[in-house]
């Protein structure tokens, strides 16, 4: 079985005027299964947003391999890429990046707006499965940080990706909300087989993890005394 997300010496080399001026990743590899949940420790700054921004298509590597679901990502082109985020890609933000000017059901709604797949009845059983039922109307500036997190949850799962990438998803949230979306984040994912890639610098993440990855001087390396 082909793993969901495969990179093999991966490099991103950041450059101005012909100038080298950082090196965000420096031959990183990794494979991570269908269905597993990861948590990408590091520091501010050591790569964990670019390497997000790679597995989804939206930065080109300076050199080697990404591969989503069997799938190279450099014979994709503008439009392959495009649909792969549209279709199978779900992200998570530190953020929310909900659009203000639409309630919460409409912002989940639009994900299936986005692929043509207008079932309003799966976007209002999508902010239930994040405990929101009664609070569709609302809108973002209505909602506690924690409440516009799980919208953003539901916003990810609702066209039923293969994968959800989240960038620091409780950096904006105390702790104990921060520990309830985990805990959800986990759940949803664990009961459709979704694959899960966590960036945070909390080590709080770790909890929720089947592996922990660190990233260290631009390339991934296995935690290997953690305990799940």
């Amino acid at each position: 079985m082909k793993p969901a997300i495969r990179i093999d010496n991966l490099w991103k080399q950041y450059s101005q005027n012909g100038k080298e001026m950082a090196i965000a990743l420096s031959g990183a590899s990794m494979e991570i299964a269908q269905g597993e949940i990861i948590a990408l420790l590091g520091k501010s700054g050591s790569g964990k947003t670019t390497l997000l921004n790679l597995l989804a298509g939206l930065d080109q590597p300076t050199r080697g391999t990404v591969e989503v679901n069997g799938e190279d990502l450099r014979t994709l082109g503008e439009n392959g890429l495009t649909l792969l985020r549209r279709r199978r890609l779900g992200f998570v933000f530190q953020f929310f990046n909900l659009l203000p000017t639409l309630t919460a059901f409409e912002n989940v709604f639009l994900s299936l707006e986005l692929v043509d797949r207008k079932d309003r009845q799966k976007a209002l059983d999508a902010l239930m499965a994040v405990g929101l039922e009664g609070k569709e109307n609302r809108y973002p500036y209505a909602l506690s940080g924690g409440e516009q997190q799980r919208v953003a949850i539901a916003r990810a799962i609702v066209k039923g990706p293969s994968i959800i990438l989240a960038d620091e998803p409780t950096g904006n949230l105390d702790n104990k909300t921060g520990e309830q979306i985990l805990d959800l984040l986990h759940r949803q994912c664990r009961s459709s087989n979704t694959t899960l890639v966590m960036a945070s610098h909390s080590p709080m993440t770790c909890r929720y993890a089947d592996r922990v990855l660190r990233m260290v001087d631009g390339t991934v390396v296995e935690e290997t005394n953690f305990r799940g």
